[in-house]
C-alpha cells in the first residue's frame, strides 16, 4: 500500500522548511557517497581479479566501511553486481550516444550504434581506455543476472533499446531501410549484437570468431539497407 504523504502545515515557518530540506539533501548526499565507495571498491576488485569472484567482506574492507553499512544499501552480492551492471550500462549509453552524434546519415548512425554496442559487450576487441574498469567480467556475469533478475536487467537496458528505436525510426523515415516493424527489428538487432560475443567464446579458433563489423553487415542485410 502506498504511503500517504503528510500535508505541509501552511503556517510552518519558511526557515524550518528550508532547514529540513537541507538536512534531507545532506543525508542523501552522504548515502550516495557511501554507496559509491562500495561500488568503486567492487570495480577495483574486478580489475584486480579479472572476475566477479570476490566476497562482500573484501568489498567492505577495501571501501573502509562496515558490513552493517553495506547491508543498509544492498541486500547481498547480487544486488551489488546489479548496481555495477546498471552503472556500466549508463556509461555505455553516454558513450554510444556520443559516437552516434558524430555521424549524420541514418545508416552511418545505425552502424555506429551496432559497432560500439558490440565493443561494450565484448571489450576485448578494443583497447581499454585509461581509467576505465574491466568490463568483461560484468558482461559475462550479465547472463546470470538476466536469468535471476530479468526485470532489473531489462529495465537497465531500456535507454539502449530506446536509442535503437529512435535510430530505426529515423532510418525508415529517410527511406534508408525497409522493415515492417521497427520495434521487433530492434529486438533482433540488439540480441544479435549483444550476444555474438558469447558465441565467440565457443569458437576456439580466433580467426573464425565474428567481429563487430561482420555482425553489423549481417544486421544491415536483414534491414535490406
Amino acid at each position: 500500500m502506498a504511503e500517504v504523504e503528510t500535508p505541509r502545515d501552511a503556517n510552518e515557518p519558511i526557515w524550518r522548511q528550508r532547514a529540513v530540506s537541507r538536512s534531507l539533501s545532506a543525508a542523501r548526499s552522504r548515502a550516495e557517497q557511501r554507496v559509491q565507495r562500495f561500488m568503486d571498491a567492487a570495480f577495483e576488485l574486478i580489475d584486480q581479479k579479472g572476475t566477479t569472484e570476490f566476497t562482500i567482506q573484501e568489498v567492505v574492507d577495501r571501501s573502509k566501511q562496515s558490513l552493517r553499512g553495506f547491508y543498509q544499501y544492498f541486500d547481498g552480492k547480487d544486488e551489488l553486481l546489479l548496481a555495477l551492471f546498471e552503472e556500466t550500462v549508463r556509461e555505455s549509453v553516454e558513450d554510444i550516444r556520443a559516437v552516434i552524434d558524430a555521424e549524420s546519415g541514418p545508416i552511418e548512425r545505425l552502424r555506429a550504434f551496432a559497432i560500439r554496442l558490440h565493443e561494450w559487450c565484448e571489450p576485448l576487441d578494443t583497447p581499454r581506455k585509461r581509467g576505465a574498469h574491466n568490463r568483461r567480467p560484468i558482461s559475462e556475469f550479465s547472463l546470470q543476472l538476466a536469468v535471476n533478475h530479468p526485470e532489473r536487467v531489462t529495465a537497465a537496458m531500456v535507454p539502449v533499446t530506446r536509442m535503437l528505436f529512435e535510430l530505426l525510426d529515423d532510418a525508415v523515415a529517410a527511406n534508408a531501410i525497409k522493415v515492417a516493424d521497427t520495434r521487433h527489428t530492434a529486438v533482433l538487432i540488439q540480441q544479435t549484437v549483444m550476444y555474438s560475443w558469447f558465441a565467440n567464446r565457443l569458437i576456439p579458433n580466433p580467426r573464425m570468431r565474428v567481429t563487430a563489423e561482420e555482425t553489423w553487415e549481417f544486421c544491415l542485410h536483414g534491414l535490406r539497407g
